[in-house]
């Protein structure tokens, strides 16, 4: 049965608090943009099709399907999933994971702690966005340098909260666009 109520407020719900994420990590105008696929008719319609309100859609019909439509398109348009960080080396011949710029690492911080207050509800803990890390980690699935800059972020939020996180995020920007970072 088809929840489209329930998933647009879902996505809304994450959406807004992506934007809040990034407005407190000094990329406003990048959380403005965040996901805006997931109202497309390629993402939003699966998406209710397969909404169970605790997990991602994409999940459930990946496991019923072999594979999530939605999630290729989504992947494919936003630049905040290191999905999307993926290309041919042509030296080598071979796909290869590609490091991802830092304004994207950030975004893709600022989703994943949104992705967890979203699911989690009121039992989310700053702690919950790196044991979803833990999914991923060392499975080379990631860049080696976008992998240890989204860890070391996430322990950060873990160990020492929002508040510090979120500085230190913002300096890392800062410094960044000086030209003293990547």
């Amino acid at each position: 049965m088809a929840h489209p109520i329930k998933h647009f407020i879902t996505i809304t719900k994450h959406r807004h608090t992506v934007i809040v994420h990034c407005k407190k990590a000094g990329i406003l105008w990048q959380g403005l943009r965040h996901d805006l696929s997931k109202y497309s008719p390629t993402e939003f319609i699966p998406g209710a099709k397969y909404y169970q309100g605790t997990r991602s859609p994409n999940e459930l019909e990946r496991e019923l399907l072999g594979y999530s439509r939605a999630w290729m398109h989504h992947k494919g348009r936003n630049r905040h999933h290191y999905e999307f960080w993926n290309d041919y080396n042509p030296k080598t011949k071979r796909p290869e994971h590609v490091e991802m710029p830092l304004k994207y690492v950030i975004e893709m911080f600022c989703d994943r702690v949104a992705a967890s207050k979203t699911y989690n509800g009121k039992d989310y803990t700053d702690a919950d966005p790196f044991t979803y890390f833990l999914r991923i980690r060392g499975k080379h699935r990631l860049h080696e340098n976008t992998e240890a800059l989204l860890e070391k972020l996430l322990v950060m939020l873990r160990d020492e909260g929002e508040e510090k996180t979120f500085g230190y995020i913002r300096a890392m920007l800062k410094e960044d666009k000086h030209g003293r970072n990547r």
